[in-house]
């Protein structure tokens, strides 16, 4: 074997093993990016089973007040159509709606003595503001993550080895300017 092929086959083991590296760390971070998605699904699903809850202990005091409820729940339907569509953009929009019919119903419910003083609404509204918040910073976790994959995915060298794997852009979930105000729900029962 002469050295000129001894050197060939190390600068060729070596790109192969810099490949290999490369690849690696390109599926921790799609994972890591598919994990912080999944950790905002679960948050997202936990707020969608509490609003039920939420609507059912208003009819109880607010028999008027039938649209707000309404407005809260169709919202509530079209975040779980988004989240299993898998769809950026219809979930920003539908979370807007839901955080829209949110501070309407709590603002509606502060003309009803009865129910703020109902232990089972302070104990949701409590638990939703909790999600709120909670949903507020994973958003940010994904993005965060998204943003570290699109930017190694787009790089050289590892656009190279990112195309011949197809690894794919993450969207990230961006929401209008009035969407990126949070929900004060507290500040809609304070007097």
């Amino acid at each position: 074997m002469t050295t000129g092929l001894l050197i060939f086959l190390s600068l060729f083991a070596g790109l192969v093993l810099w490949g290999i590296l490369l690849y690696n760390q390109l599926v921790v971070l799609k994972n890591n990016t598919e994990k912080a998605w999944s950790n905002i699904d679960v948050l997202l699903k936990q707020r969608n089973e509490e609003l039920p809850k939420l609507i059912t202990v208003c009819k109880e005091h607010m028999q008027y007040e039938q649209a707000a409820l309404q407005k809260v729940m169709e919202a509530r339907s079209r975040v779980a159509s988004a989240m299993q569509s898998g769809n950026m953009g219809a979930l920003g929009a539908a979370e807007n709606e839901l955080r829209i019919g949110l501070g309407n119903l709590f603002a509606v419910a502060e003309a009803y003595p009865e129910l703020k003083a109902s232990e089972s609404f302070q104990h949701l509204r409590e638990r939703i503001t909790n999600l709120e918040d909670m949903i507020a910073d994973r958003r940010e976790f994904y993005n965060d993550s998204a943003t570290i994959n699109n930017t190694r995915i787009e790089q050289f060298p590892d656009v190279l080895v990112a195309k011949s794997f197809s690894f794919k852009r993450f969207r990230l979930m961006s929401f209008a300017a009035q969407e990126t105000t949070d929900v004060d729900v507290a500040s809609h029962f304070s007097t």
